[in-house]
């Protein structure tokens, strides 16, 4: 049976993560493929296809000015969301609620019982503000909300 149908409190704080596949630092992303085990070839084709990456703006045929791509995971192929995922993979283990990951947004919750499950969702939001941080990341705060889904008795 769901809390839902238990008539229970659960906030929900849905996160978006603002140019999430453009603003991953390559560096910090690299570190953790090699703390999940992924080394020797496939780590240097990774690191390939991250590190050595020129973008240009191309408008009714007149191109821009080459400029080399300093963060981010190549956006429209397999890889990128896989990388994004992998680089944001230890969220869920910096926080007490429930999380639920989905591409480059981030779905946090808690059944609330009491003033404190209120006060550790509050935490873990602040939490993640300070990883964000660490992590190169910012949250789009125009497209995250907040849901206090509570059914009377």
């Amino acid at each position: 049976m769901s809390n839902w149908d238990c008539k229970k409190q659960v906030d929900v704080v849905i996160l978006d993560f603002a140019k999430a596949y453009d603003t991953v630092p390559h560096r910090n992303l690299l570190n953790k493929l090699q703390f999940y085990g992924i080394n020797g070839n496939i780590h240097q084709w990774i690191s390939s296809i991250l590190m050595n990456r020129d973008k240009c703006v191309i408008v009714d045929g007149q191109s821009s000015s080459s400029v080399h791509v300093q963060s981010g995971v190549p956006q429209g192929t397999v890889l990128g969301p896989l990388l994004f995922l992998l680089h944001i993979n230890d969220l869920p283990n910096e926080v007490r609620s429930t999380v639920r990951l989905f591409a480059d947004d981030c779905l946090l919750y808690r059944v609330i019982n009491s003033q404190q499950d209120q006060t550790i969702l509050q935490d873990d939001l602040t939490n993640l503000e300070r990883l964000r941080s660490k992590w190169g990341m910012k949250f789009n705060a125009q497209k995250c909300s907040v849901w206090l889904a509570h059914v009377s008795h």
